[in-house]
């Protein structure tokens, strides 16, 4: 009867996982216990927080805990000739925790906004720490996919050097001593020194935009169709150089991207740690000592 079609439930449920890759089945599992634990989590909180003594102390606890497990991940990566376990297993744990911390810190707060400026401060930072996570995890699962489809790896220290490769051959070739077209120095002056002179289009090209680069492409096949043929032989040429640019400035704005959110979400991790503990400290004083 009711065994047989729990089982029945239960085969249905995890029988899809045998034909899974490792990173769905990662997926799996982390989402199924995900919510798991936000069902037990939500049920917990309806039941006892009206008859467990000092429930919002006992809440406050499981949440700073799964705090100082997410900020220990950081510590994981910068200790790895310990004996602490795969990088990988901590990365999926920092993941699935950082998004059961975000049901805790609500059930924390019985779903209420809270009150006073140190709360409120408090809380910003619990969502500005959680919303860097959530574009964190994005970027890293997007742009490194991204990248290689954009003339395999460049190394980011060496995208100056080889931008201004490009820059002294696309003069070379517009100003040059060899050069004898007006039109093509022009058009270099106008449009393609400004371009060249650094990094373009950052945003644009994490949002995944050729906007600019087409039309910039465009301006030079409309040159080159009234060009004489050593013109267009240039044009031609100074078209690649500016797809290898664009290409350049693709690379460096999304492993800017990759490098940059960390230098938002750590800082602001240990300056929530920092919140939490004062909070702590004022919740113990104010209650007239410890629990």
């Amino acid at each position: 009867g009711r065994r047989k079609k729990v089982f029945h439930l239960y085969f249905i449920a995890i029988f899809p996982y045998y034909f899974m890759n490792r990173f769905r089945r990662q997926f799996f599992l982390g989402t199924f216990a995900l919510i798991a634990a936000t069902v037990a989590a939500l049920w917990a909180h309806r039941r006892f927080q009206h008859t467990l003594p000092d429930y919002a102390f006992f809440s406050g606890w499981v949440l700073f805990a799964a705090m100082f497990v997410l900020t220990f991940f950081n510590a994981r990566k910068k200790l790895p000739f310990l004996p602490l376990g795969k990088a990988e297993t901590w990365l999926q744990i920092h993941i699935y925790l950082g998004f059961f911390t975000v049901v805790l810190f609500l059930i924390h707060l019985d779903f209420h906004v809270p009150h006073g400026w140190f709360e409120i401060t408090l809380a910003w930072l619990f969502a500005l720490v959680s919303a860097s996570g959530v574009v964190g995890l994005f970027f890293s699962r997007t742009l490194p996919r991204r990248l290689a489809t954009r003339g395999g790896e460049v190394i980011y220290e060496k995208i100056p050097a080889l931008r201004h490769a490009l820059k002294t051959e696309a003069e070379s070739l517009s100003l040059g001593t060899d050069a004898k077209s007006p039109v093509i120095a022009e058009f270099y002056a106008k449009r393609l020194a400004p371009f060249f002179a650094g990094p373009k289009n950052l945003w644009l090209h994490i949002v995944e935009s050729r906007r600019p680069l087409n039309a910039l492409v465009a301006e030079l096949e409309d040159l080159r169709r009234f060009a004489n043929d050593g013109e267009r032989e240039k044009i031609e040429k100074l078209a690649a150089l500016v797809r290898q640019k664009d290409g350049l400035d693709y690379h460096r704005a999304l492993q800017l991207a990759l490098k940059l959110w960390l230098f938002v979400h750590i800082p602001l991790t240990y300056g929530l740690l920092i919140f939490t503990a004062l909070h702590i400290v004022l919740v113990f004083g104010f209650s007239g000592g410890a629990r």
